[in-house]
């Protein structure tokens, strides 16, 4: 086979065979197909799109591209949640202890920063000496020891997504289904999965900004899941306004572990009820409950008896990092810069241009603008106000925490320019727009094909 041949079909829109999707892998994994060319087929993927058989093919192989691993000898049931991005998102921080500490093993494999949104392992490496690259025997024993690992993706794990996943945020070719669902679930099912909970963002901060577009994504995920005998359920959740009131990295942290020891902040309620719902599908599905409000008051009873926040820090010391850090959280940030940054006029906050805000967070240095480039752990904006709030003129609506103070101007236009005034209070936006289990899902992509 030739690439260049693999490029022109999807170029013209003709479909590719299961071969020629797993020749395209292998060189990803081998790194024997030059960049351009990858990038090229990339492409042309985005803009065309991809049909299901084809994505079904392309999630396979790049499971199959390099090693797995097996929780069988764990004796407990495997799960894991998935979200597809967004700004603010720390609910793996929550959603894998508390799925810990009633009972389940949570082997996650996670990425970093892409595009506008903020990176799970560049946070947790926020925490001094906390180790993302893990062996897989490393792997085991942190999950034998804590119930939930979060660790990166290992030269032999996945390795063609490891690839494909920085080349495409160099490319601009994140914002395609096909690519996403064989990006996310080849990490996922590599890990042996009994059941995944799939978290699909929509409205202004998400990849997929259509609703249409999201649930669509939501099907496919699920579908190519179950297909590949992995119980799966997906919420299309709200991702009009950052999740929480920290956007960053170090300061994400802080806001997940004062929830996990039950401490309520109003910026935080969001955040707190989405990881409940998570967590309760991830702990029905696992097969600890015998329905979602079920598995949500026992996911709850983990954050007022403290059982989660100790599985968390099980988890960090486990992987080299030191736990004491979060009893000393304000003093060990220290950022370069600091800004209040105050409301331009009065009026209610209507909407929010997030995928900005995103931006906003990333320039400031908490994300990268290239592969391999450093992040710092103390950017990042603590937000004071959300959708639906009054302010008046002056307020203060965020502080921004940056590497450097020059950073600044560049954000602070992005942030302004992200807000919609109005006179009156805008009306309410669902956390949870609707779930999809296997049926829905195959019915929603039958309703397209």
């Amino acid at each position: 086979m030739h690439t260049i041949d693999l490029i022109r079909k999807t170029r013209d829109r003709l479909p590719l065979t299961e071969a020629e999707i797993h020749f395209l892998v292998t060189g990803a994994a081998t790194e024997s197909i030059p960049l351009e060319q990858l990038a090229a087929w990339l492409m042309a993927a985005r803009l065309n799109g991809l049909a299901l058989d084809e994505i079904r093919s392309l999630t396979l192989a790049m499971r199959d591209s390099g090693v797995r691993f097996d929780p069988r000898p764990l004796n407990q049931s495997a799960v894991d949640k998935h979200s597809t991005g967004g700004v603010g998102d720390k609910t793996s921080f929550l959603v894998a202890p508390i799925a810990a500490a009633c009972g389940l093993i949570v082997p996650m494999i996670s990425g970093r920063a892409l595009g506008h949104t903020g990176g799970t392992l560049d946070k947790l490496e926020a925490i001094p000496g906390f180790r993302t690259a893990l062996s897989l025997s490393e792997f085991e024993a942190v999950l034998r020891h804590a119930g939930a690992a979060i660790v990166s993706q290992t030269p032999d794990l996945v390795p063609a997504d490891r690839v494909l996943y920085a080349l495409r945020d160099r490319t601009g070719t994140v914002e395609s289904p096909g690519l996403i669902c064989a990006s996310i679930l080849s990490k996922k099912l590599a890990a042996g999965l009994d059941a995944l909970v799939l978290d699909v963002k929509t409205g202004s901060g998400a990849f997929l900004r259509d609703p249409a577009e999201a649930e669509f994504l939501a099907a496919l995920l699920v579908s190519t899941a179950e297909a590949a005998g992995t119980r799966a359920v997906a919420l299309l959740t709200d991702m009009g306004q950052p999740l929480g009131y920290a956007a960053g990295n170090w300061i994400e942290l802080v806001e997940a572990v004062e929830l996990l020891g039950n401490q309520r902040n109003p910026g935080s309620e969001d955040l707190r009820e989405l990881s409940l719902q998570l967590a309760a599908w991830m702990i029905h599905l696992g097969g600890q409950a015998s329905s979602p409000r079920h598995g949500y008051a026992l996911a709850e009873a983990t954050l007022h008896n403290g059982s989660a926040l100790d599985r968390f820090l099980a988890m960090v010391t486990a992987q080299g990092g030191d736990a004491s850090v979060f009893d000393r959280a304000p003093s060990f940030h220290r950022p370069g810069a600091t800004h209040t940054l105050t409301a331009a006029q009065s009026g209610w906050i209507a909407a929010l241009d997030t995928t900005a805000l995103g931006w906003a967070v990333q320039r400031l240095g908490a994300g990268r603008e290239t592969a391999g480039a450093p992040v710092d752990p103390h950017a990042g904006i603590r937000f004071h106000h959300r959708r639906g709030d009054r302010l008046q003129q002056g307020d203060p609506f965020a502080t921004l925490y940056a590497t450097r103070a020059d950073l600044f101007p560049e954000a602070i236009d992005l942030i302004q320019s992200a807000i919609q005034w109005s006179d009156t209070p805008p009306q309410p936006v669902p956390l949870v727009h609707s779930i999809l289990d296997r049926a829905r899902a195959q019915a929603i992509l039958a309703s397209r094909s």
